[in-house]
């Protein structure tokens, strides 16, 4: 018999995404009693540096604690890995190094899933950090389409505002207020000829719904819980 999933989170970054991505996991399984769901061993570890200030403005370097948490997921059993923060797989591949066990790239799976489910849209708009925007994670694992940004003005005064402003989504706010920033980003990009929003952020989903928008609303961490658990993962 071959031996069941185990999946291993990398989380802390934020943590209610982290809480987010484990209630999407479990929601995404078909089950009809407990004994039906994946293990699933999460290592919430928010005192990783963050990742923006490392990319960015030279801050701390995230790695060795992600790496330390790769390997404490390892040790606790976990038979593949997967990270619910967009900005952290700037390091994938330096973790990938480090790692043993198969290590899910959320990136390269939103890719499979928009070009089998959206095959004919070719202008995705992403709501995402700066860090994210810069270091083009999605334009280098998003194949045939075109991918498009927030204006940069937009980008700091509603997007990173709307994830880490005094009343952002990382200060537990998810209510109106970044609801609202992030919308005004979103209809910007649609306007611009956008044709579905990315939230390129995994705090975006936590204020952002699909109903709040004109246009399809991908949440990549949706994607991902539904390939980790559909039972045929190819890695």
């Amino acid at each position: 018999m071959e031996k069941e999933q185990i999946i291993g989170v990398m989380g802390g970054m934020g943590p209610e995404a982290t809480a987010s991505f484990f209630k999407k996991l479990i929601e995404q399984t078909p089950v009809i009693k407990d004994q039906d769901h994946y293990r699933i061993i999460i290592d919430n570890n928010p005192k990783i540096p963050d990742r923006t200030q490392a990319i960015l403005h030279g801050g701390p370097s995230p790695l060795p604690e992600m790496i330390k948490t790769g390997h404490n997921l390892t040790q606790a059993g976990a038979s593949i890995l997967v990270m619910p923060c967009i900005t952290a797989h700037y390091f994938y591949s330096d973790i990938n190094e480090e790692m043993t066990l198969p290590f899910y790239h959320v990136l390269k799976g939103l890719d499979e899933f928009l070009s089998k489910t959206y095959p004919t849209v070719r202008k995705i708009g992403v709501l995402s950090t700066t860090a994210t925007r810069e270091t083009r994670l999605f334009q280098e694992s998003i194949t045939n389409k075109d991918v498009c940004f927030p204006d940069k003005e937009s980008q700091e005064s509603k997007v990173m505002t709307a994830i880490f402003g005094e009343n952002g989504i990382k200060s537990g706010n998810t209510g109106h207020y970044p609801k609202q920033l992030l919308k005004e980003a979103a209809d910007e990009l649609i306007d611009a000829g956008c044709e579905l929003i990315v939230g390129g952020c995994t705090e975006v989903e936590l204020a952002l719904k699909p109903e709040d928008i004109c246009v399809p609303f991908i949440d990549p961490m949706l994607v991902a819980a539904q390939k980790l658990t559909d039972g045929a993962l190819s890695l």
